[in-house]
């Protein structure tokens, strides 16, 4: 079975159909430095797919040109910073993560700083705490935003109310870094 195909759209481009094994009805993403891609549940062809696709072009063409904006922004953020050495960002993040979980009365069991492609961060069910090295292109306060959101996971393990409210006592104000940290990608 054909697990993948690309189709070209007049004014959009390239857009990749991709079985999915989590979808459970079919769904377009348009996402920055990837593109277009419907995601295909098994059970459907990918010639419903291509129907739909053809359907949202206008919403396609809409959000790329969101996202070919967004690019650019993050293309110009990018060049204008330095590169960043390992072995530094082992050591800032692994102090500062020390630093903010001393403070605040955080336990955590290991740190791991690596350079990943899609988060800034993240914590396992083990308290386990990953920090993307890219975060020393951030300003501090996002910095620190990053990290202490990966400490507040290691009391709750999801994105609930209570989550963001534990949050707004270390940092103050979540949903506004939250919302500055989306100008810039990992």
């Amino acid at each position: 079975m054909l697990q993948s195909k690309t189709i070209k759209i007049d004014g959009v481009g390239s857009v990749f159909l991709e079985r999915s094994k989590l979808a459970r009805r079919m769904n377009i993403s348009v996402k920055p430095f990837t593109g277009v891609r419907v995601a295909v549940p098994y059970g459907l062809s990918f010639e419903s797919a291509e129907k739909m696709a053809f359907s949202k072009v206008r919403w396609i063409k809409r959000n790329l040109s969101k996202v070919k904006e967004l690019e650019k922004r993050q293309t110009a953020i990018s060049n204008d910073l330095p590169s960043i050495d390992r072995t530094e960002a082992k050591k800032k993040l692994a102090l500062r993560l020390n630093e903010l979980s001393r403070r605040y009365g955080f336990t955590y069991n290991r740190v791991f700083i690596r350079n990943q492609r899609t988060r800034w961060g993240s914590c396992s069910a083990r308290n386990n705490i990953s920090l993307n090295m890219k975060l020393l292109k951030l300003p501090n306060d996002l910095i620190d935003y990053v990290i202490l959101h990966e400490l507040v996971h290691t009391r709750e393990k999801n994105h609930s109310k209570s989550f963001w409210a534990e949050l707004n006592k270390f940092v103050g104000n979540a949903g506004e870094l939250k919302t500055r940290l989306k100008e810039y990608s990992p």
